[in-house]
């Protein structure tokens, strides 16, 4: 037998050796040595499965409604789902709608959309038993069983009220609204529009959309003042049109009246400031966690009113605690 034939069995000798005191060691310490056990998993159980559907998912109007949303189900054992659209945008909305509903999820919450396919998705939602609450914008003409925010028209006209108060002389307004096709921004319009119109010294000169962003904003401002440069005033309907005006009037060194909408904390900053002189205050907190108290309420058969107004008031630049803004846009 030769050199390489007497190594290559030598080989196969330890190889074998190898495995054989592995198998031995096995079943002597017990398959726990080797095998990893299986953990037990804890799933949670919720009492019912809600979906929260927003304008636009990473808006921070529409998060504080996600936090609402999601601190009253920690409390009710809910389980919440956030969906939304990157960008505003209605087709993209009701199509989360749409999955939801096919998902059979206990309840949805979502932005009312004035048009026949959301109208026609809350209908088959209601033949499924699934209620419907809309939030910060109604579709009191859909089967939705209720409505959880503020009343749109009464805040446009408290903001109209708050601009005669705060002004003299005559007034050319520029408006900046988020979305023409939004019926909470045209109610907001109107209310405000209804407000003025006694007032002759009181003029609405254009109104521009910003897709409710704040460079939408920007840019609206900044097309209202190359059309109508003597303007004296402006109203912003969305939560972020207020601070794309003060920064374009800034920039420009420009002192028109600002009144806005909502009180993000840039907004409170700019209250603080005096580059905006009022803000309506709504409490979109407060309108997350209403509504899943009303879809909790639909769930045990009870039947709460079907608007439920959430609060607004006018915040102005001298309730804020450091500073107190004189007077703007002063006729002479």
């Amino acid at each position: 037998m030769g050199d390489g034939m007497i190594l290559k069995r030598s080989i196969y000798f330890i190889l074998f050796m190898v495995l054989a005191i592995n198998f031995i060691l096995m079943l002597f310490f017990g398959k726990e040595t080797f095998q990893i056990k299986d953990k037990p998993v804890t799933a949670v159980k919720y009492d019912y499965h809600f979906v929260l559907i927003s304008e636009e998912a990473d808006n921070p109007y529409w998060r504080l409604v996600e936090k609402g949303a999601r601190d009253a189900a920690k409390i009710y054992n809910v389980y919440v789902e956030y969906l939304g659209p990157n960008q505003a945008d209605n087709t993209e909305q009701l199509q989360y709608m749409d999955q939801s509903i096919a998902g059979n999820v206990d309840g949805l919450i979502i932005q009312g959309v004035k048009n026949e396919r959301f109208d026609k998705l809350v209908n088959k939602a209601f033949e499924k038993g699934i209620p419907v609450v809309t939030v910060d914008t109604d579709a009191p003409e859909s089967e939705r069983a209720v409505y959880v925010g503020s009343d749109n028209y009464r805040s446009g006209m408290l903001a109209g009220e708050a601009f005669i108060k705060d002004t003299q002389g005559e007034q050319l307004v520029g408006i900046v609204t988020g979305r023409f096709e939004s019926s909470s921004q045209q109610l907001r319009i109107q209310g405000f529009k209804d407000a003025i119109q006694q007032h002759k010294r009181m003029k609405i000169v254009a109104t521009k959309e910003s897709k409710i962003t704040k460079s939408g904003a920007v840019q609206a401002t900044y097309d209202l003042l190359r059309e109508h440069p003597d303007l004296t005033a402006f109203y912003g309907t969305s939560a972020l049109d207020g601070t794309g005006i003060a920064q374009v009037v800034n920039q420009l060194q420009l002192n028109p009246y600002i009144i806005s909408f909502d009180i993000l904390p840039q907004t409170i900053e700019l209250l603080e400031n005096g580059s905006i002189d009022a803000t309506v205050a709504q409490y979109p907190y407060q309108m997350g966690y209403k509504a899943i108290e009303m879809l909790l309420h639909l769930e045990r058969g009870e039947h709460p009113g079907e608007l439920q107004f959430t609060k607004t008031k006018i915040v102005r630049s001298e309730h804020t605690p450091s500073h107190k803004a004189p007077m703007k846009g002063a006729g002479s």
